[in-house]
Protein backbone atom coordinates (compact mmCIF):
# COMPACT_ATOMS: atom_id res chain seq x y z
CA UNK A 1 0.00 0.00 0.00
CA UNK A 2 1.33 3.34 -0.99
CA UNK A 3 0.91 6.33 1.35
CA UNK A 4 0.84 9.72 -0.29
CA UNK A 5 1.99 12.56 1.84
CA UNK A 6 0.55 15.93 0.99
CA UNK A 7 2.37 18.93 2.24
CA UNK A 8 0.20 21.82 3.19
CA UNK A 9 1.88 25.16 3.02
CA UNK A 10 0.30 27.83 5.18
CA UNK A 11 1.18 31.32 4.18
CA UNK A 12 1.67 33.70 7.04
CA UNK A 13 -0.79 36.51 6.79
CA UNK A 14 0.30 39.76 8.39
CA UNK A 15 -2.22 41.02 10.95
CA UNK A 16 -4.25 44.01 9.89
CA UNK A 17 -2.92 47.29 11.16
CA UNK A 18 -5.37 49.00 13.47
CA UNK A 19 -5.39 52.76 13.35
CA UNK A 20 -5.71 53.84 16.96
CA UNK A 21 -5.52 57.54 16.31
CA UNK A 22 -8.62 59.40 17.55
CA UNK A 23 -11.01 60.46 14.85
CA UNK A 24 -11.32 64.21 14.59
CA UNK A 25 -14.54 65.55 13.14
CA UNK A 26 -14.27 69.08 11.85
CA UNK A 27 -17.48 71.02 12.36
CA UNK A 28 -18.53 74.45 11.27
CA UNK A 29 -19.64 77.12 13.71
CA UNK A 30 -23.20 76.76 12.45
CA UNK A 31 -23.19 73.01 13.07
CA UNK A 32 -21.80 73.50 16.58
CA UNK A 33 -24.49 76.08 17.28
CA UNK A 34 -27.24 73.77 16.07
CA UNK A 35 -25.90 70.96 18.24
CA UNK A 36 -25.77 73.27 21.25
CA UNK A 37 -29.40 74.23 20.67
CA UNK A 38 -30.33 70.55 20.46
CA UNK A 39 -28.61 69.91 23.79
CA UNK A 40 -30.43 72.92 25.23
CA UNK A 41 -33.72 71.34 24.13
CA UNK A 42 -32.67 68.18 25.96
CA UNK A 43 -32.17 70.25 29.11
CA UNK A 44 -35.60 71.84 28.77
CA UNK A 45 -37.14 68.38 28.44
CA UNK A 46 -35.40 67.49 31.70
CA UNK A 47 -37.21 70.37 33.41
CA UNK A 48 -40.46 69.17 31.89
CA UNK A 49 -40.07 65.64 33.24
CA UNK A 50 -38.64 66.82 36.61
CA UNK A 51 -40.34 70.13 37.44
CA UNK A 52 -38.99 69.98 41.00
CA UNK A 53 -35.68 71.19 39.53
CA UNK A 54 -37.33 74.60 39.09
CA UNK A 55 -38.66 74.94 42.63
CA UNK A 56 -35.72 77.02 43.82
CA UNK A 57 -36.10 79.35 40.83
CA UNK A 58 -39.74 79.90 41.86
CA UNK A 59 -39.59 79.95 45.66
CA UNK A 60 -36.30 81.74 46.38
CA UNK A 61 -37.32 84.88 44.40
CA UNK A 62 -40.39 85.09 46.65
CA UNK A 63 -38.72 84.44 49.98
CA UNK A 64 -35.59 86.53 49.27
CA UNK A 65 -37.12 89.99 48.74
CA UNK A 66 -39.57 89.54 51.62
CA UNK A 67 -36.86 88.34 54.00
CA UNK A 68 -34.18 90.87 53.10
CA UNK A 69 -36.71 93.70 53.01
CA UNK A 70 -37.90 92.88 56.52
CA UNK A 71 -34.36 92.52 57.92
CA UNK A 72 -32.48 95.38 56.26
CA UNK A 73 -35.30 97.80 55.38
CA UNK A 74 -35.63 99.62 58.70
CA UNK A 75 -31.93 99.42 59.58
CA UNK A 76 -30.66 100.88 56.28
CA UNK A 77 -33.41 103.10 54.84
CA UNK A 78 -35.79 103.61 57.78
CA UNK A 79 -38.61 101.57 56.21
CA UNK A 80 -39.15 98.72 53.80
CA UNK A 81 -40.77 100.96 51.17
CA UNK A 82 -37.81 103.36 51.20
CA UNK A 83 -35.43 100.41 50.91
CA UNK A 84 -37.09 98.93 47.81
CA UNK A 85 -35.11 101.00 45.21
CA UNK A 86 -31.94 99.53 46.71
CA UNK A 87 -33.32 96.07 47.45
CA UNK A 88 -35.12 95.00 44.28
CA UNK A 89 -32.29 95.57 41.74
CA UNK A 90 -29.78 94.06 44.16
CA UNK A 91 -31.83 91.00 45.03
CA UNK A 92 -32.66 90.54 41.33
CA UNK A 93 -28.97 90.09 40.54
CA UNK A 94 -28.28 88.04 43.65
CA UNK A 95 -31.09 85.52 43.20
CA UNK A 96 -30.62 85.03 39.46
CA UNK A 97 -26.92 84.34 40.10
CA UNK A 98 -27.92 81.83 42.78
CA UNK A 99 -29.96 79.95 40.19
CA UNK A 100 -26.78 79.48 38.14
CA UNK A 101 -25.30 77.18 40.80
CA UNK A 102 -27.70 74.41 39.77
CA UNK A 103 -26.16 74.39 36.28
CA UNK A 104 -22.78 73.26 37.59
CA UNK A 105 -24.40 70.69 39.86
CA UNK A 106 -26.39 69.24 36.94
CA UNK A 107 -23.24 68.99 34.82
CA UNK A 108 -21.48 67.11 37.60
CA UNK A 109 -24.40 64.70 37.92
CA UNK A 110 -24.41 64.05 34.15
CA UNK A 111 -20.68 63.32 34.20
CA UNK A 112 -20.99 61.04 37.23
CA UNK A 113 -23.90 59.09 35.69
CA UNK A 114 -22.02 58.49 32.43
CA UNK A 115 -24.24 60.60 30.18
CA UNK A 116 -21.31 62.67 28.97
CA UNK A 117 -19.41 59.52 28.00
CA UNK A 118 -22.10 58.91 25.40
CA UNK A 119 -21.85 62.50 24.19
CA UNK A 120 -18.07 62.20 23.77
CA UNK A 121 -18.56 59.13 21.58
CA UNK A 122 -20.82 61.08 19.24
CA UNK A 123 -19.48 63.17 16.31
CA UNK A 124 -20.54 66.47 17.84
CA UNK A 125 -18.73 69.56 19.03
CA UNK A 126 -17.07 69.08 22.40
CA UNK A 127 -18.57 72.36 23.62
CA UNK A 128 -22.13 71.45 22.59
CA UNK A 129 -23.16 69.48 25.73
CA UNK A 130 -21.89 72.20 28.05
CA UNK A 131 -23.21 75.11 26.01
CA UNK A 132 -26.56 73.35 25.72
CA UNK A 133 -26.75 72.89 29.48
CA UNK A 134 -25.97 76.57 30.02
CA UNK A 135 -28.58 77.68 27.48
CA UNK A 136 -31.16 75.44 29.17
CA UNK A 137 -30.19 76.99 32.49
CA UNK A 138 -31.12 80.39 31.03
CA UNK A 139 -34.75 79.26 31.33
CA UNK A 140 -34.22 79.08 35.10
CA UNK A 141 -32.81 82.61 35.09
CA UNK A 142 -35.80 83.95 33.16
CA UNK A 143 -38.19 82.34 35.64
CA UNK A 144 -36.25 83.67 38.63
CA UNK A 145 -35.96 87.19 37.18
CA UNK A 146 -39.66 87.31 36.27
CA UNK A 147 -40.64 86.20 39.77
CA UNK A 148 -38.43 88.84 41.40
CA UNK A 149 -39.94 91.56 39.19
CA UNK A 150 -43.49 90.48 40.06
CA UNK A 151 -42.73 90.24 43.79
CA UNK A 152 -40.99 93.63 43.72
CA UNK A 153 -44.01 95.32 42.17
CA UNK A 154 -46.28 93.51 44.64
CA UNK A 155 -44.20 94.92 47.52
CA UNK A 156 -44.72 98.45 46.18
CA UNK A 157 -41.59 99.01 44.12
CA UNK A 158 -42.22 101.57 41.38
CA UNK A 159 -39.14 102.38 39.27
CA UNK A 160 -39.00 105.75 37.56
CA UNK A 161 -38.49 103.98 34.23
CA UNK A 162 -40.30 100.62 34.17
CA UNK A 163 -39.02 99.84 30.67
CA UNK A 164 -35.48 100.52 31.81
CA UNK A 165 -35.96 98.21 34.79
CA UNK A 166 -37.19 95.43 32.50
CA UNK A 167 -34.17 96.02 30.26
CA UNK A 168 -32.01 95.66 33.37
CA UNK A 169 -33.67 92.31 34.10
CA UNK A 170 -32.78 91.16 30.58
CA UNK A 171 -29.21 92.31 31.13
CA UNK A 172 -29.06 90.27 34.35
CA UNK A 173 -30.24 87.12 32.56
CA UNK A 174 -27.71 87.55 29.74
CA UNK A 175 -24.84 88.33 32.13
CA UNK A 176 -25.72 85.39 34.37
CA UNK A 177 -25.74 83.04 31.38
CA UNK A 178 -22.18 84.17 30.66
CA UNK A 179 -21.06 84.00 34.30
CA UNK A 180 -22.51 80.48 34.59
CA UNK A 181 -19.40 79.26 32.72
CA UNK A 182 -17.61 79.76 36.05
CA UNK A 183 -19.99 77.34 37.80
CA UNK A 184 -19.77 74.98 34.82
CA UNK A 185 -16.00 74.88 35.29
CA UNK A 186 -16.49 73.96 38.94
CA UNK A 187 -19.00 71.31 37.88
CA UNK A 188 -16.59 69.54 35.51
CA UNK A 189 -13.61 69.91 37.87
CA UNK A 190 -15.10 68.58 41.12
CA UNK A 191 -16.16 64.95 41.05
CA UNK A 192 -19.11 64.99 43.46
CA UNK A 193 -22.27 67.10 42.95
CA UNK A 194 -22.52 67.91 46.67
CA UNK A 195 -18.98 69.30 46.63
CA UNK A 196 -19.82 71.29 43.48
CA UNK A 197 -22.73 72.92 45.26
CA UNK A 198 -20.62 73.72 48.31
CA UNK A 199 -17.79 75.31 46.33
CA UNK A 200 -20.18 77.21 44.08
CA UNK A 201 -22.08 78.63 47.05
CA UNK A 202 -18.78 79.72 48.60
CA UNK A 203 -17.87 81.65 45.45
CA UNK A 204 -21.39 83.01 45.12
CA UNK A 205 -21.53 84.16 48.75
CA UNK A 206 -18.37 86.20 48.29
CA UNK A 207 -19.52 87.72 45.00
CA UNK A 208 -23.00 88.55 46.32
CA UNK A 209 -22.33 89.91 49.78
CA UNK A 210 -19.03 91.65 48.97
CA UNK A 211 -20.99 93.94 46.67
CA UNK A 212 -23.49 96.79 46.81
CA UNK A 213 -26.43 94.45 46.21
CA UNK A 214 -28.01 94.79 49.67
CA UNK A 215 -26.18 97.61 51.45
CA UNK A 216 -24.57 100.87 50.26
CA UNK A 217 -20.80 100.84 49.95
CA UNK A 218 -20.60 103.78 52.36
CA UNK A 219 -21.69 101.53 55.22
CA UNK A 220 -18.94 98.95 54.56
CA UNK A 221 -15.47 98.86 56.10
CA UNK A 222 -12.84 100.54 53.94
CA UNK A 223 -11.22 97.30 52.74
CA UNK A 224 -14.57 95.73 51.85
CA UNK A 225 -15.57 98.89 50.01
CA UNK A 226 -12.49 98.54 47.80
CA UNK A 227 -13.38 94.91 47.10
CA UNK A 228 -16.91 95.96 46.17
CA UNK A 229 -15.54 98.60 43.79
CA UNK A 230 -13.92 95.89 41.66
CA UNK A 231 -16.62 93.25 42.09
CA UNK A 232 -18.41 92.56 38.75
CA UNK A 233 -21.65 91.96 40.68
CA UNK A 234 -21.50 95.57 41.90
CA UNK A 235 -21.26 96.79 38.31
CA UNK A 236 -24.25 94.69 37.34
CA UNK A 237 -26.35 95.91 40.28
CA UNK A 238 -25.42 99.56 39.62
CA UNK A 239 -26.31 99.10 35.94
CA UNK A 240 -29.80 97.82 36.84
CA UNK A 241 -30.36 100.69 39.28
CA UNK A 242 -29.29 103.25 36.67
CA UNK A 243 -31.62 101.73 34.09
CA UNK A 244 -34.49 101.67 36.58
CA UNK A 245 -34.05 105.23 37.85
CA UNK A 246 -32.66 107.10 34.81
CA UNK A 247 -33.59 104.81 31.92
CA UNK A 248 -30.06 105.14 30.55
CA UNK A 249 -27.26 102.69 29.86
CA UNK A 250 -24.48 103.87 32.11
CA UNK A 251 -20.80 103.04 32.34
CA UNK A 252 -21.52 100.29 34.86
CA UNK A 253 -23.55 98.40 32.26
CA UNK A 254 -20.59 98.33 29.86
CA UNK A 255 -18.26 97.19 32.64
CA UNK A 256 -20.74 94.44 33.53
CA UNK A 257 -20.82 93.28 29.90
CA UNK A 258 -17.01 93.33 29.66
CA UNK A 259 -16.70 91.35 32.89
CA UNK A 260 -19.19 88.77 31.60
CA UNK A 261 -17.29 88.40 28.33
CA UNK A 262 -14.05 88.01 30.28
CA UNK A 263 -15.57 85.15 32.27
CA UNK A 264 -16.60 83.41 29.03
CA UNK A 265 -13.18 83.98 27.45
CA UNK A 266 -11.38 82.44 30.44
CA UNK A 267 -13.65 79.67 31.68
CA UNK A 268 -15.27 78.41 28.46
CA UNK A 269 -12.04 76.93 27.02
CA UNK A 270 -10.95 75.75 30.48
CA UNK A 271 -14.26 73.95 30.97
CA UNK A 272 -14.15 72.20 27.58
CA UNK A 273 -10.50 71.22 28.07
CA UNK A 274 -11.15 69.88 31.57
CA UNK A 275 -14.15 67.86 30.41
CA UNK A 276 -12.11 66.37 27.56
CA UNK A 277 -9.39 65.34 30.00
CA UNK A 278 -11.91 63.67 32.31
Amino acid sequence: MTVTTTEVVVEAVAPATIDRRPRITHLSVRAALNQSLMMAWRGLLTFRHSPQLLYDALLLPIVGPLLFGSIFGTAIAGSTSAYLPILVPGVLVQIVLTSAVATGVQLSEDIRSGVFDRFVAMPIARSAPIAGALLAGAARYVIAATTVVVVGFAMGYRPAHPAGFLAGAVLVVVATTAISWLFAFIGVTVSRPAAVQGMSMLVLTFLSFASNALVPEESMPAWLGHVSDYNPVSYLVSAVRTLAEDGAVGVDAWWAVLASLAVVAVFAPLTVRTLRAR
